[in-house]
């Protein structure tokens, strides 16, 4: 049903725990986060190249921590331990049941903190050859505007002017479709944080409701062959008592008679109660079917969501092609300016000459 997110994001590591939260007003006291004890996990994000720990209580993600190379995993007793998220501003700590399950969480979040600065080792990169690839331009500029300060005054006429107008404009240009680049990509991971946090809860809400709809179900079968065996045994019952009451003296004695209407009584009485259970279940059910259809619901929403990230994404690429493009447009348009500066000062030197040869012959 979801076959882009289970791509997408991989689980790596599951431990159960109780959670806690640091107190924001006294940085001292913890604040339990769950009831009781969840599943913790580590997750890896193949597209984005991060690493996370998510734990889903209830309909709520009570931890959604990316995980950076600066954060330190602190083994603080035999059994708990703690790490502190810059980005929420709150400090995380788990309960573990026993002092294994404590070691090898604290094993894997070394693990996973390694394998997450090598990640970003690899992320700058390759920021760092975009930034060089988005940088070639200014240092053209200056050898430029440097031969040209070393030639004659007269060849440098409006040539480092007309340069300088046009590297600046391009640069104001390639400023801006950079901040636009960012915003869209700063919306698109809002979108998928976003669908993250209510992919998670639908996951726990449809694990629930799945497995109390099996429970009903069991317990209204074996309910229906509890009333039927009690249907059997009333009939039965009820034969004896007619036989009984046509045999007049000629049967059991009225003792046996009255044990058997308090016997048929009894089982009148636990037939009513099981068809009031039924009843009771039947409506469960109803509500299940309702709630169901409120998660079809929201599982539309997250497709449209989905689908609004994908054209976000689309477009981040058509606004890096229209970038690369401006890059090349640019990089001709002041080739092509340099030729005609060049073919300009030649001419200003060919006129100067002329001139010169002029005043020479006009003073003979």
């Amino acid at each position: 049903m979801y076959p882009q997110h289970r791509e997408r994001e991989q689980p790596i590591f599951s431990a159960r725990a109780h959670v806690f939260q640091i107190d924001p007003n006294t940085k001292r006291n913890w604040i339990p986060a769950s009831k009781h004890a969840v599943t913790v996990s580590f997750f890896y994000d193949g597209n984005r190249n991060v690493y996370r720990i998510i734990s889903v209580g209830g309909t709520k993600a009570i931890i959604n921590c990316t995980i950076t190379p600066s954060m330190t995993f602190t083994r603080t007793s035999q059994k708990f331990g703690q790490w502190a998220d810059s980005r929420a501003n709150t400090v995380y700590g788990l309960g573990f049941a026993t002092e294994q399950q404590l070691h090898q969480f604290s094993e894997r979040f070394k693990e996973v903190k390694e394998a997450a600065r090598l990640a970003r080792e690899k992320s700058q990169d390759k920021m760092e050859l975009v930034n060089t690839a988005l940088s070639i331009a200014a240092p053209q500029f200056s050898q430029d505007l440097g031969d040209e300060l070393q030639s004659p005054p007269v060849m440098c006429v409006n040539g480092p002017e007309d340069k300088m107008f046009r590297s600046q404009s391009a640069d104001i240009t390639l400023s801006s479709e950079k901040e636009r680049i960012k915003k869209m990509l700063s919306e698109g991971s809002i979108c998928e944080m976003n669908l993250e946090a209510e992919l998670f809860t639908l996951q726990d809400s449809n694990s629930k409701l799945v497995s109390a709809l099996h429970e009903a179900n069991n317990n209204v079968q074996q309910w229906k062959k509890q009333l039927a065996a009690y249907q059997e045994e009333t009939e039965r019952l009820r034969d004896q008592v007619a036989d009984l009451e046509a045999h007049g003296g000629h049967g059991p004695s009225d003792m046996l008679k009255d044990e058997l209407t308090r016997s048929l009584e009894e089982l009148e009485a636990l037939l009513k109660a099981k068809d009031e259970e039924i009843h009771i279940l039947q409506n469960k059910k109803s509500e299940y079917h309702e709630m169901e259809q409120e998660r079809e619901e929201a599982i539309h929403r997250l497709q449209e969501m989905e689908m609004r990230n994908l054209e976000l994404e689309r477009r981040v690429q058509n606004a890096e092609q229209n970038l690369a493009a401006s890059l090349e447009e640019r990089d001709r348009t002041e080739s092509e300016v340099q030729r005609a500066i060049e073919i300009l000062d030649i001419k200003l030197f060919d006129l100067n000459d002329l001139r010169q040869s002029l005043v020479k012959l006009i003073d003979k």
